[in-house]
């Protein structure tokens, strides 16, 4: 459901099972790039995990990509027509997708099949934990079109890799291997192709048993502290713990750890 509407999935792939929710751009023929169609799609998925049961999610690309951006096709202008206004489709499209990422209240894993470029790459960024295969690869592909980065991608580029690399990697628009996205920080792990779908599904399945609030919480102020001074995280650490301290998971976890037994956790 999509509001009060029934969302038919055709540009992408979603389900649930097993507190593990998995989200597949799904037109492998476009390397999964964005049109209208599948923007609607995707956020009707967001939108329906905080109730879905989902404890993490996962989200990826069908075929050899994980998605090229923009489908520059769905922009195409006609002979004597009007250019697209490109700011009403981040205003439209691409800031509500990306702020929805950040914003759920679980884990979100980006496991990048293959090339990520232009919005997809910032989309995979806006993700908690990035996992590429080794034969994947970044591109702020922008300035090819005499474009800014955007999906977020001028906020997030200089925070993970620092303002060098960010203007490196933005002005010059090159292919950064999946190796040294790892290697630089701009994203969690590198694996090999071959073992790509195993560690992120070893990682869905350790976090989808996690206390699920506390995550959501650390996730939220990690995130906001970077607008804070020191003084003021510490404020917020504080009540952050005093919520958790009152959850049922924190006194779950404190009975398995004093009777020396797994916690079970519920996520609440």
């Amino acid at each position: 459901m999509y509001g009060d509407t029934p969302v038919s999935y055709r540009n992408i792939l979603f389900d649930t099972d097993a507190g593990i929710a998995r989200l597949t751009f799904n037109r492998p023929e476009r390397l999964n790039s964005f049109n209208t169609d599948m923007h609607a799609e995707v956020r009707a998925a967001l939108a329906a995990v905080p109730a879905s049961g989902a404890r993490v999610l996962v989200i990826t690309g069908a075929g050899r990509g994980f998605c090229a951006g923009q489908d520059l096709n769905d922009r195409a202008v006609a002979p004597g027509g009007a250019a697209p206004d490109l700011a009403d489709s981040i205003e439209r499209y691409y800031k509500p997708l990306v702020l929805a990422l950040r914003e759920l209240p679980l884990p979100v894993i980006a496991a990048v099949n293959g090339v990520a470029a232009g919005a997809g790459a910032n989309i995979a960024l806006a993700c908690d934990l990035v996992i590429a295969a080794r034969s994947a690869s970044f591109v702020q592909a922008f300035s090819k079109l005499g474009l800014i980065p955007d999906s977020g991608g001028t906020w997030f580029l200089p925070r993970l890799v620092g303002t060098a690399r960010a203007l490196g990697l933005t002005l010059l628009g090159d292919k950064l291997p999946a190796e040294q996205a790892a290697a630089w920080g701009l994203i969690w792990r590198c694996v090999e192709d071959s073992e790509l779908a195993a560690v992120v599904d070893g990682l869905a399945r350790q976090l989808a048993v996690a206390p699920t609030r506390g995550l959501a919480r650390t996730k939220q102020a990690l995130y906001e502290g970077w607008s804070r001074t020191l003084p003021e995280q510490l404020d917020v650490e504080r009540d952050l713990q005093g919520e958790l301290g009152r959850s049922a998971d924190y006194a779950e976890g404190v009975a398995a750890f004093s009777e020396k037994r797994t916690p079970r956790f519920s996520g609440r």
